[in-house]
């Protein structure tokens, strides 16, 4: 409904009082002030400096609380408005313009003017900014920011910044404070023909000559109204295009009340704030490498040590593996004489006839006995030491064994205990260098034997080099070679890694019955399980990968501590614009999600370039010091996240701290 030739009541006041707690003595500010401004009125506040006038606009702005008293605007009472209510409200209700432009200096003219827009969820925000400054006189300034601008130029885009959402009250607070007399006069004629419009337009300033051109004069000294005179020079503008009725309650343009907050997030909104949060990194290059770079390092650390762990996990199982699967083996006990426990394997009492026995056992795949002995080998006018290992045909299979250059010793050589070797790699080397072996005759303990093959590389387990060995027939070692009557150990291969405990159990029961056994001795052999000793391994390297990592989170820690200081200096070097932006309307959310993506940002970017780091020494170190490293996806992904997640963790609280700010506070910091 719109009433026509009628100004009605859009603000009302009613013993409003502003005190200030300072040292704990209370300075009062405003004593009890009642106004009443209507529809269309062109309003200035005028006093000295301390008068007061400055607080009641903000008041009236919605950016101060009142200490006590009554507000109603348009027609709803805003007294207890929570802070997104009242933000709602100036998103859309009011305009602000102010005497330090109070232009966000990181962008351009078209970006502050869209801020408010931002919002308050408005569409079509780059056409309606482009023709509000191209109202303004600056269509050739769209993309130029606030240095680049005069302080005219600058004051006219804080007036469309303060048009742009349609408010139906304009505060202007000593909007000519900071200008040269003719671009003053030029804001000044700007303000009334926006008044001319429809807008409610209230001006605060200390000059006579300013205030004479508002159509009413409000004098206020020692927080009190001194005055309140018409001002006959100014002709009044027509009131019956825009007024409200007293009748109409305050709303927004989509129809419902006064809200708590904003809406949710929005795109626009999420790309504002992360566009403003790189603006505001890529503005202090420096610092905030400087605050990345515990994250980064961090994040190279554990990128690092995962792939370290991995590799030295994977090189364990290989090794492992190397010995073949599902195998268990079976050695010699360490005696006990005379009460003293002599070394384990000192003395044996594994047979032929064992191998055979645990040969028939249910789910035993294979079974096969072995002697080991050192032993000298010669060749040519070199000779080493080395270990000599006796073994039937099963050897290559159960333990993964096969030569990778010649062949193994055939079922006939067994028998007729032919004098044939395969030498493993560290043999060849010291004996041979680079010639080839295979074919050569080599004595070993003054014994002529062929060589037939060279063992593939198995490396290093521990101190022991496993291919520093020489691999001959199990009835050549033991009758023609080492002399020996037992065996040193005996390995069987389950058909399955479910059936190890059933096998174990059933070796356990056949040695002790074969050995003849009481129940009160103790066994005279011993039963290894290869999984077990891999999975040892296994968690043995875990450990290590795990307390290297908790070394790397340390950093991540440290690097988020950085962040978090960071993020506490940027708070409040940038106190100033937080209260821009809730004075044109940013709810606390929004403020909290702007530095949270900043903090988020500056950690993302550090955990970036920390995986790039580390995949580089991860690779350099398997490159250039032999050691094994694997980066997996996995781990990536992972460490990304915990490096966004300490961004949401550390930057939080001063997010926290900013969203708290109040509006009024934050403008006035210095």
């Amino acid at each position: 409904m719109v009433v026509a030739e009628r100004a009605v009541k859009i603000i009302s006041l009613e013993n409003v009082s502003k005190s200030y707690w300072i040292d704990g003595e209370e300075l009062q500010v405003l004593k009890g002030v009642s106004l009443e401004i209507h529809a269309g009125e062109f309003v200035a506040i005028m006093g000295p400096s301390g008068s007061g006038k400055s607080t009641l606009m903000q008041i009236l702005g919605l950016l101060d609380r009142m200490s006590a008293g009554s507000y109603t605007l348009l027609g709803q009472d805003v007294t207890r408005l929570s802070d997104d209510e009242g933000a709602a409200i100036r998103s859309q209700t009011l305009g602000f313009v102010f005497q330090m432009f109070n232009l966000l200096a990181r962008t351009t003219s078209m970006d502050n003017v869209m801020l408010p827009m931002i919002y308050s969820g408005a569409a079509d925000r780059e056409p309606q900014a482009r023709r509000m400054l191209a109202d303004m006189g600056l269509e050739d300034r769209l993309y130029h920011k606030p240095n680049e601008l005069s302080g005219g130029q600058q004051q006219r885009v804080a007036i469309a910044r303060a048009l742009v959402n349609n408010p139906r009250i304009l505060f202007a607070d000593e909007p000519t404070g900071n200008l040269a007399s003719d671009q003053a006069e030029e804001i000044l004629r700007r303000l009334q023909a926006l008044n001319a419009g429809g807008i409610t337009v209230i001006m605060v300033t200390h000059d006579p000559e300013i205030a004479a051109h508002a159509k009413r004069i409000i004098h206020i000294k020692d927080g009190t109204i001194e005055s309140d005179r018409s001002n006959p020079g100014v002709a009044a503008p027509p009131n019956s295009k825009t007024f409200v009725p007293a009748s109409e309650p305050l709303r927004h343009r989509n129809g419902g009340g006064a809200r708590k907050s904003n809406g949710g997030f929005r795109l626009a909104q999420i790309r504002e704030y992360a566009l403003s949060a790189l603006r505001a990194i890529a503005s202090n290059r420096l610092r905030s490498l400087l605050s990345i770079l515990g994250i980064l390092i961090g994040v190279a650390a554990v990128i690092a040590m995962l792939a370290l762990g991995n590799g030295a996990q994977r090189a364990v199982e290989a090794s492992i593996s190397g010995l073949g699967s599902n195998l268990l083996l079976i050695m010699p006990a360490a005696p006990v004489v005379g009460g003293v426990r002599a070394a384990g394997g000192s003395a044996s009492r594994l047979t032929l006839e064992d191998v055979q026995a645990l040969a028939a056992l249910p789910h035993a795949l294979h079974v096969e006995g072995n002697v080991q002995g050192s032993a000298q080998i010669v060749w040519g006018n070199q000779n080493v030491n080395t270990q000599v290992t006796g073994a039937t045909g099963l050897y290559a299979e159960m333990h993964n064994a096969a030569p990778y250059y010649g062949r193994f010793f055939s079922g006939p050589e067994e028998q007729n205990l032919s004098c044939v070797a395969l030498l493993g790699q560290t043999v060849v080397n010291n004996l041979f260098g680079k010639e080839d072996p295979v074919g050569k005759t080599v004595k070993i303990n003054h014994i002529n034997f062929n060589v037939i093959g060279i063992l593939r590389m198995r490396g290093s387990t521990g101190y022991r080099d496993q291919d520093d060995m020489v691999l001959i027939p199990l009835g050549t070692a033991m009758r023609r070679l080492l002399g020996a009557t037992y065996l040193n150990s005996i390995y069987a291969e389950c058909d399955s890694g479910g059936n190890i405990p059933a096998v174990m159990d059933n070796i356990k029961t056949l040695m002790r019955k074969r050995h003849r056994l009481p129940e009160y001795k103790e066994d005279d052999f011993e039963i290894r399980n290869m999984a077990e000793i891999q999975s040892a391994l296994s968690d043995t390297t875990q450990t290590f990968t795990l307390l290297l990592g908790i070394v790397a989170a340390i950093s991540l820690l440290v690097g988020g501590v950085g962040i978090m200081n960071i993020m506490l200096v940027s708070v409040s070097e940038r106190t100033r614009e937080i209260g821009l932006r809730k004075a044109i309307g940013a709810p606390r959310k929004a403020i909290l999600m702007q530095f949270l993506i900043e903090s988020v940002a500056l950690s993302a970017l550090g955990g970036i370039l920390g995986i790039v780091l580390g995949v580089s020494v991860s690779l350099s170190l398997s490159q250039f010091a032999g050691w094994a490293a694997i980066v997996s996806t996995d781990a990536i992904v992972m460490v990304f996240s915990i490096s966004a997640g300490v961004g949401v963790l550390f930057g939080f609280w001063p997010a926290l701290k900013a969203s708290l700010l109040s509006p009024i506070e934050a403008l006035r910091y210095e």
